[in-house]
This record gives C-alpha cells, structure tokens and sequence, in this order.
C-alpha cells in the first residue's frame, strides 16, 4: 500500500508539475518538449494529458500543443471570491486613509477585472467603480502596474485620466503571487498625495499579498 501511496503522490507531483509548465509557457508545449522538462519518458506525459484532458485542465490545439484547458478557468472563478474576501480589510483600511475608491484587480482573460473595490465612508465625492469592471492592461494604473510586475517592478504606477476623464489613480503590482497577477489601487476625483499615497498602495499591496500566502 505504502508503495502504491508514493506512485501516486509522484504522478499527482508529475500532473502539477505539468499544468504549471503550460501554464508558464504562453506558446504552449510539445509533448517531446513537456516530457524534456519534467524529465520523463513521451508514454508518462501521455498519460498525465490523457488524464488531465479528461477533466478539462488541458487540451492540445491545432498544432497538438498543449494549452490550459476549460477547467482551470472555472477553478480559476471559483477562488475569485476567496481572493476578494482576503483582500477586503486591506482595501478598507486603504480607502479610508486615502480617501479614495480602493481596488483589487487581477488578470482575467488577458485584461484587467476589477475583482474587489470598496469605497471610502467619509469623503463627500468619490469615484463610483464597479465590481466586474474591465479594461485593457494597457489603459489605466491597474493595468500598467500588472504589466509593470510582470517586469519585476513593483513601484507605484500613477495615471490621469485613462479609463474615466478627471480621475487619478495609483496602483502597484502584488508581488510574490505564484500563478495569478494583481494589482491594488486607489482612484480619486482630485489629485492624490504624491508624498504619502505610493507608500499607502505598497503597504496595501504587502498586506494584500501576505493574506493571500497564508
């Protein structure tokens, strides 16, 4: 039984392992190529996208390259609201001291998705900014610090005016977040303090990311 434990923790690790491979590489994989990486023999890999494919975490395109299939996604959908619930004290506490809309935005089929916002209790105007919100990446602090992350840069991204005419906003990558790209933000009517928001935004950022490791 011990033996049939071990070969079965080490397919799942191999299984893992794979996804994580097509997941890194946007070009897709070869089964040749994914049995190089995970340093195995064609017949292992068959049989793990055999499986895989079984259950929709991957398929094989055109070309027989393996990409991430349906399932991911909606696992992926499911932990959408784990994501917000972690992040939502950071939020708060971010929007209350800035004064500003708060956001949580993640990476979702190749734009920005506006995954949790909360907006502050005592300003007499604020930003109205919808759940569900989308953009492209490359419009808008949000975005531009996810890209900015994905560079291994997570300083501060300031804006003006991108997504909503007059509106300012401030947002930095989430770091340390294996498989999912985020970043946190705030979005105001008036210009935002250049001295004390950016570190703000870090903090929150920091916070944000911690929650989400534990």
């Amino acid at each position: 039984m011990e033996h049939v434990a071990v070969e079965t923790a080490q397919t799942l690790d191999r299984g893992l392992r794979l996804l994580q491979l097509v997941a890194d590489t946007p070009g897709g994989l070869s089964m040749t190529e994914a049995a190089a990486r995970l340093g195995v023999g064609r017949a292992v890999v068959y049989r793990l996208v055999a499986t895989l494919t079984e259950h929709a975490m991957l398929r094989r395109d055109g070309s027989g390259r393996l990409r991430l299939g349906a399932g991911v996604l909606r696992l992926a959908k499911r932990a959408e609201p784990l994501l917000a619930d972690a992040a939502l004290p950071a939020l708060r506490r971010l929007a209350e001291r800035v004064g500003a809309t708060a956001h949580l935005t993640v990476v979702d089929g190749g734009e920005a998705l506006a995954l949790s916002v909360v907006e502050p209790t005592w300003t007499q105007f604020h930003v109205a900014y919808r759940t569900g919100s989308r953009h492209s990446l490359e419009r808008g602090a949000a975005g531009l610090a996810i890209l900015a992350g994905r560079r291994g840069d997570f300083a501060p991204v300031a804006t003006t005016g991108e997504l909503q005419p007059g509106a300012y906003g401030v947002a930095a990558a989430v770091p340390g977040l294996d498989g999912l790209e985020a970043s946190v933000g705030v979005v105001a009517l008036a210009p935002l303090d250049e001295a004390t928001v950016p570190n703000e935004v870090l903090e929150a950022a920091a916070t944000i990311a911690q929650a989400l490791q534990d």
